[in-house]
């Protein structure tokens, strides 16, 4: 009897139950520590095919005895094993993708001059006429979250439909995905070529200009009939130009149309850091929409960022008590 009680040890031990039924009493009987109480002279009756189940049941043999038939449990659900590694991994990749959300936005800030309805006008003729188109930029934030992207839609633009300007924080590169009035869709990528900084104008206020360029990225499509070349040179607050310059083959860029753009409506300030409480909660620019949540009111620069606060307002108001804290 004593040595059929070894072997039944051996066995509770190596299932992991030996910990959770208490141990031996001094007697060689099993003390079920779920019971509280000392438990009955039992024989323990080891099963030679592992049971499926995880819990102890009990029966009666022939003696009128309760036998005790111990099952094998999940090493998952014994005390100090777990399947799991005991830290969050998404938490590593949350980090990430708020540091990535804030370098894109960081990145096009300098670009915001760019918000707002415009007016373009080409100088090269279609149909015997200039062709005029109205268009406007605003903040994405929700096509894709985690890489947040400056957008324009316009209505009869012959080179820029719609248009996706981002960041690459992998290729520290502007990306801009356009697609023309055909449905042909390119990829560019590209930098300044002239950096952002500010100039007196004729009104004898500052003025935000640069030159942004972009090159569109070769395709695996060697029959493809050109290649073109996009610049924005913003010349002040409210007037910026749209190069397009194109190429066939190895041959060099060259200028193809220039659209004049104006603004239309009220010129946006310049400098970012003097909206006071009018400072988009997103973007950091200039807000021009104030916006109520939790009877505090909050001001966005634009529709996107507004349909992106209504979206997910706590997100936002906790990503700009962060950069207070910097």
């Amino acid at each position: 009897m004593q040595k059929r009680l070894s072997h039944v040890k051996i066995h509770a031990l190596w299932l992991g139950l030996f910990a959770m039924t208490g141990g031996c009493a001094d007697d060689g009987s099993t003390d079920i520590a779920s019971t509280g109480n000392p438990a009955p002279e039992a024989v323990v009756a080891a099963s030679s095919q592992p049971a499926p189940s995880a819990s102890k049941s009990a029966d009666s043999n022939s003696d009128g005895k309760e036998v005790f038939e111990l099952k094998p449990l999940s090493l998952s659900n014994l005390p100090g094993n777990s399947t799991t590694t005991g830290s969050d991994p998404a938490s590593g990749s949350n980090t990430d993708s708020e540091k990535q959300i804030q370098s894109v936005i960081s990145h096009l800030q300098p670009l915001q001059i760019l918000l707002g309805q415009w007016r373009g006008t080409t100088r090269r003729e279609f149909e015997n006429f200039k062709a005029v188109d109205n268009h406007e930029w605003v903040w994405d934030l929700r096509t894709q979250p985690n890489n947040p992207a400056l957008t324009i839609g316009s209505d009869k633009s012959p080179y820029l439909k719609k248009g996706r300007l981002s960041w690459d924080v992998n290729r520290e590169k502007f990306t801009l995905t356009a697609t023309d009035s055909t449905g042909t869709e390119r990829t560019f990528v590209g930098d300044f070529t002239e950096p952002v900084h500010e100039i007196v104008g004729s009104d004898d206020k500052l003025h935000r200009v640069f030159r942004l360029e972009f090159v569109q990225e070769a395709t695996s499509d060697k029959n493809a009939p050109e290649f073109w070349q996009l610049a924005f040179a913003q010349q002040e607050n409210n007037r910026y130009l749209l190069e397009i310059a194109k190429r066939r083959g190895n041959a060099a860029f060259a200028r193809y149309d220039t659209v004049s753009t104006q603004r239309e409506g009220t010129s946006f300030a310049v400098s970012d850091t003097d909206y006071a409480e009018k400072t988009c909660i997103i973007s950091e620019g200039l807000g021009t929409t104030e916006l109520t949540y939790k009877g505090r009111s909050y001001w966005v620069c634009c529709s996107g960022c507004k349909a992106a606060f209504e979206e997910d307002p706590e997100a936002w108001i906790a990503r700009a008590a962060t950069r207070e804290k910097k």
